[in-house]
């Protein structure tokens, strides 16, 4: 997120979880501040949740290698 884009998101995510704190939704306070945590880290680290998925699938695609062909499954 380069530019504007990302301390904007940052502010509306904390404008977002100051008023629903305010209304006593404390269930979506906690998850605007854990979105928030999430934009800070992929920004700051450079991973983000589809490095994880793809690190899993090619994970479990080496795992399971070719088991079609050597059980003879078609």
């Amino acid at each position: 997120m380069d530019g504007f884009l990302y301390p904007a998101s940052l502010i509306l995510l904390a404008l977002l979880a100051f008023t629903f704190n305010r209304t006593n939704n404390t269930i979506m306070a906690t998850i605007m501040v854990i979105i928030a945590i999430y934009i800070v880290y992929s920004h700051e680290t450079g991973d983000s949740a589809t490095d994880w998925k793809n690190e899993m699938v090619e994970s479990l695609d080496k795992s399971v290698g070719n088991y079609n062909e050597e059980n003879d499954i078609k």
